[in-house]
């Protein structure tokens, strides 16, 4: 089983930026998508942005023009650039990956924490 780690969560005022990054464990050759989910107290975990197979990216509306995934395909890592954050984005913000490794699976990080200040 791949283990995610993440790094870069914090505390930033509104305005600001951060960026997390995501490393897998071991190379994983057959990734169907990578990237981050988010999940703030009392609300069910939603995608931020994620890149599938092939290069193209989806992200939720509420974060389009201001964050940005990024993938590096030759080291498994997969980062997300947060710019003009606002309170609401303040949530524990969880990689993840999809592949295939003698079957389909999926991996999650352990979160890493992002509060945003007003």
């Amino acid at each position: 089983q791949v283990q995610l780690v993440e790094s870069g969560g914090g505390l930033v005022q509104a305005g600001g930026s951060l960026r997390l990054s995501c490393a897998a464990s071991r190379i994983i050759f057959s990734i169907n998508a990578m990237g981050w989910y988010r999940q703030a107290p009392g609300k069910q975990r939603e995608l931020v942005g994620i890149i599938v197979s092939g290069g193209s990216t989806n992200y939720a509306d509420s974060v389009k023009g201001r964050f940005t995934v990024s993938r590096d395909n030759a080291k498994n890592t997969v980062s997300l650039q947060m710019n003009s954050l606002k309170p609401e984005d303040t949530a524990v913000y969880y990689c993840y990956a999809d592949y295939y490794d003698r079957g389909s699976r999926s991996a999650w990080g352990q979160g890493t924490q992002v509060t945003v200040s007003s």
